[in-house]
């Protein structure tokens, strides 16, 4: 068998390029993303853990933090360099080391940071260390299936759309939501989707 590299979560992994930078979030961090929960609080309005509000948010690290002592998540805190501020967070989870696949959710951006092409730099990066850093073979994404921003935006990068889970998880308002399962394999990262993921960062550009 092949030896394959281990994804150490108590490893300190930064992901940038000249956009975005990416560091692992830590607890101390809630000063940098408080603001967001204080003033934007429908930026989680399809999340199923929200972080509004200050007691919200700490909850919602605390809990990141968590899963990733347990070893099955990673997040990020992001830092945009272009506006030189923190931008959100984004994050790992659902990591299958023995099956080679990860997730990629749990990503949110301040409104003044949605559309800028910051996400698409995130996923870039995201993607290019799960594939050719880690030799995952799929990263799966899921979304509230009345998300169709967030559907849209998994679509761009070159997710393909695997099917609808229907009524598989209860909203913080009590309701039942379907998600749709969306995924980019290794061999469709290297015979195409990176190329088109790179096409759609030169059109967005770094100003």
């Amino acid at each position: 068998m092949l030896d394959v590299p281990v994804f150490d979560v108590k490893s300190h992994y930064l992901l940038e390029n000249e956009v975005a930078y990416l560091r692992p979030l830590t607890l101390e961090d809630m000063p940098h993303l408080l603001p967001f929960a204080l003033d934007e609080a429908d930026l989680w309005q399809y999340s199923l853990t929200l972080a509004a509000g200050e007691k919200g948010l700490k909850h919602y690290i605390e809990l990141a933090v968590a899963k990733k002592e347990k070893g099955n998540a990673y997040p990020f805190i992001v830092w945009d360099k272009r506006s030189k501020a923190y931008a959100g967070s984004t994050r790992f989870y659902d990591i299958e080391q023995q099956h080679r696949c990860l997730s990629v959710g749990y990503t949110w951006y301040g409104k003044q940071f949605q559309g800028t092409g910051l996400n698409k730099h995130c996923k870039w990066l995201m993607l290019s260390f799960a594939f050719e850093t880690l030799c995952m073979e799929r990263v799966e994404f899921r979304a509230d299936s009345c998300n169709q921003r967030s559907i849209a935006a998994m679509k761009s990068i070159g997710c393909q759309v695997e099917g609808i889970l229907r009524s598989n998880a209860i909203r913080p308002d009590g309701t039942r939501r379907n998600s749709i399962v969306l995924s980019i394999l290794k061999s469709e990262w290297e015979s195409g989707a990176k190329e088109k993921l790179c096409q759609r960062l030169s059109e967005v550009g770094v100003g």
